[in-house]
């Protein structure tokens, strides 16, 4: 049970390994994708049909006829990873040996909906995947394997996102013949030590330059390459603001006194330079809304060459924009 890559990727380890046999992949209902608005098939559907893997995309399991026909499978375990679904109790005590999940975090901590971008726009120096038994609970269920491996300081969530997927397939083969072999002794939770990922919003893509560089470095990369971290730029010849979606690159805590968060200074080194709270921020390249990222030197002639030198933009604060 899962939809996008992560899931696909899973997907693909135990089916390559010919030590189990998947009788069916469960993913979400196909979402329309790209101008057309096109119904386009995930990666995990993709996949599966390519094996020759009978595919279901009920929209939810709250109709009985769903439940049954999953049942009909008489599935040792259900295997779930990134599927995007609540499920309810009468699906999770279908399969003899347990519903189990692959989670993009080291649980109790990271809960939730988006634990690969929290960890990394909180600043986290390791993270790693959890396989758990599902129960009605958020995440909550007894754990039969764990692995940590560290992030980089410059890494972003998509980077993060492909090594947890790996790491993910490898451990749920693990799972898998752990399960097989009766060898299955789950670790409880410590409640007391959880935290929650909540899924990404609008807000927690803005940047917010009155943050300190290191919490703005941290956003940035969290949202890259999706949704992208964005912020708004005054182009005063215009009379106007555009929105841009930033690269991720590096910081200084060299700052000229007196400088308010937000104030653009230029380039630097071919970097757009962004004043933030204890420092500089200095952007690679941007993406204007509706075209291609653009190096900053190529930005900086295209649309600061266009502003008064004299009054350096200030970037909004992002409830300015927000509203």
């Amino acid at each position: 049970m899962g939809t996008p890559d992560f899931a696909a990727t899973v997907l693909r380890r135990v089916i390559a390994s010919c030590r189990h046999e998947v009788v069916a992949v469960y993913c979400q209902p196909d979402r329309p994708c790209g101008r057309g608005h096109k119904c386009v098939p995930g990666p995990v559907k993709v996949l599966a049909l390519e094996n020759g893997i009978e595919v279901l995309q009920p929209l939810n399991f709250k109709c009985h006829e769903h439940v049954a026909e999953l049942a009909s499978y008489n599935p040792d375990v259900l295997l779930v990873a990134a599927y995007g679904l609540i499920l309810p109790k009468s699906v999770l005590d279908i399969p003899a040996l347990g519903p189990w999940n692959v989670h993009g975090s080291i649980l109790p901590r990271y809960r939730g909906a988006a634990p690969i971008q929290r960890c990394i726009m909180d600043g986290c120096t390791e993270t790693g995947i959890t396989i758990m038994r599902m129960e009605t609970g958020l995440d909550t269920g007894p754990m039969l394997t764990r692995r940590v491996i560290p992030v980089g300081p410059d890494e972003t969530a998509g980077g993060l996102h492909d090594r947890l997927a790996d790491l993910g397939g490898e451990m749920a083969l693990e799972a898998l013949d752990l399960l097989a072999g009766g060898q299955v002794e789950p670790e409880p939770q410590d409640g007391a030590l959880a935290t929650y990922a909540a899924k990404i919003t609008r807000e927690d893509a803005l940047i917010r330059w009155d943050e300190t560089v290191e919490q703005v470095h941290n956003r940035i990369r969290a949202m890259s390459p999706r949704p992208g971290a964005a912020f708004m730029l005054p182009v005063q010849g215009e009379n106007r603001q555009i929105r841009l979606l930033a690269a991720p690159g590096s910081y200084s805590h060299d700052l000229p006194p007196g400088t308010p968060p937000g104030c653009v200074l230029g380039l630097v080194s071919g970097r757009l330079a962004i004043a933030c709270a204890n420092g500089t921020y200095y952007i690679p390249s941007v993406q204007p809304a509706g075209k291609k990222f653009m190096d900053a030197t190529a930005f900086a002639c295209g649309y600061l060459s266009k502003m008064d030198p004299s009054l350096p933009p200030v970037c909004p604060p992002p409830a300015d924009f927000l509203s």
